[in-house]
């Protein structure tokens, strides 16, 4: 219920923000349960919340966008030009009004989120952004020998020896793990590799 009990309020924040209806995926199984779920939301709430809800049976494929990874958050910041540094705020005042461009804007990568993925996602050059946010969430399904990496990959997850692999392209300030297999202990979630916490970036382990 952690996830499914969310759907109602993800497409009243998707309405509140006049964004297109979202298309929801569940198992046909289900279907019918999760009208209900948006119906007593409708009742008790006063949104349309619309949305495309499609069930699928066991063997039905649906097409993702293959960018389909997750997100970045960037921080926007604005720096005084190099030429201007150093002048008295009277004169930049009336540089700023005579319409001159007095600053540098600085995009900043802050905050990552893989969502679930392969390790793929580690080495693909489009996510460079990714990789050198403050922050990265990244997903670690398997975190020991019990279960392979070849397991991990046919399941769409990544593996905890796979990070370690690639620990040389995370330039990231802090590494969070999530998304752990509750076939693990408590004390199995705090397994952070020597390899990992001597590097240049903090790693941090959260369950799920």
């Amino acid at each position: 219920m952690d996830h499914i009990g969310g759907l109602p309020m993800f497409v009243a924040t998707r309405e509140l923000h006049v964004m297109k209806p979202p298309t929801i995926i569940v198992p046909a199984s289900i279907k019918k349960s999760v009208e209900e779920l948006f119906e007593v939301h409708r009742k008790l709430g006063g949104s349309e919340l619309k949305h495309n809800l499609i069930g699928m049976e066991v063997g039905e494929e649906f097409y993702m966008k293959k960018d389909l990874k997750g997100y970045v958050i960037y921080s926007v910041k604005q720096k005084l030009k190099q030429e201007y540094l150093g002048l008295p705020g009277n004169e930049i005042k009336k540089l700023k009004l005579a319409g001159v461009e007095i600053t540098d804007t600085k995009t900043v990568p802050e905050v990552a989120f893989t969502g679930d993925t392969m390790s793929d996602f580690i080495t693909d050059e489009t996510n460079v952004d990714a990789l050198k946010a403050k922050i990265l969430v990244l997903e670690s399904t398997y975190i020991d020998n019990t279960v392979s990496v070849e397991h991990a990959r046919e399941y769409g997850h990544t593996h905890l020896s796979e990070i370690v692999n690639y620990a040389d392209k995370l330039e990231n300030k802090a590494v969070l793990l999530i998304h752990f297999s509750a076939r693990y202990t408590v004390e199995l979630h705090w397994r952070c590799p020597y390899s990992l916490k001597r590097s240049h970036y903090d790693c941090h382990l959260s369950g799920n």
